[in-house]
């Protein structure tokens, strides 16, 4: 496979309420729409939302069942997504007074570590993870929200 490229295009996550969850990651997380569509054969409404263009970022697709029978309840996931940021402690207070529910404070990643993390709970119960990497380059050299 030394000729073959490949790269994170997105996650897919499964959402109660498709325009909830992408106020949620737009408004408090700064993330923007890429692209919406309909898929009336499988009876979905989809949302793509990233920090840039699908080509060169990862986005997170959304994925709203609009058919007339639609699951009670989704099955439960284990997993999270993780989002890097440039101020930990500054975005968590933010969140804390928009009424964002924590998991996990902010705070060291492991003890004697300068990496800082927090986890909170998107609108659907996800988890999604924030880190402030220590890097020995600048966090300029990312796009600023």
């Amino acid at each position: 496979m030394d000729r073959v490229l490949f790269r994170f295009r997105h996650t897919m996550l499964p959402v109660k309420d498709l325009e909830r969850s992408i106020e949620f990651y737009t408004r408090l997380l700064g993330m923007k729409v890429l692209r919406r569509r309909i898929n009336q054969e499988k009876k979905r409404s989809v949302g793509y939302i990233g920090y840039g263009d699908e080509d060169h970022y990862p986005t997170l697709e959304l994925v709203e069942d609009i058919g007339p029978d639609p699951p009670a309840r989704m099955t439960p996931w284990q997993g999270h997504i993780s989002i890097q940021v440039s101020d930990l402690y500054r975005l968590c207070e933010h969140l804390e007074k928009k009424g964002v529910k924590f998991i996990r404070p902010a705070g060291p990643n492991h003890p004697g570590r300068k990496d800082l993390v927090a986890c909170i709970e998107d609108p659907d119960g996800y988890k999604v993870e924030l880190n402030e990497r220590f890097k020995s380059t600048t966090f300029d050299e990312m796009e600023t929200l």
